[in-house]
């Protein structure tokens, strides 16, 4: 089972907190929103599962569902 960040682009606003908690994880482009390679989703790699549960939590838009 893929472990991801779902990305809600319609409450983003590129502010760049979750590539600061996913460092290695999120890149972001050139104004601040995250890229997801899977259209909507962020796939999490092993081990930084609290690291992504943390930075949905804390997204200051609530643009980000953890789906672990």
């Amino acid at each position: 089972m893929t472990k991801n960040l779902h990305v809600d682009w319609t409450a983003c606003t590129g502010r760049g907190v979750c590539a600061e908690l996913l460092a290695g994880v999120v890149r972001t482009d050139d104004w601040g929103y995250p890229l997801a390679e899977g259209g909507t989703d962020i796939v999490v790699p092993a081990g930084r599962e609290r690291d992504a549960r943390d930075a949905a939590a804390v997204c200051p838009r609530l643009a980000l569902t953890w789906r672990g």
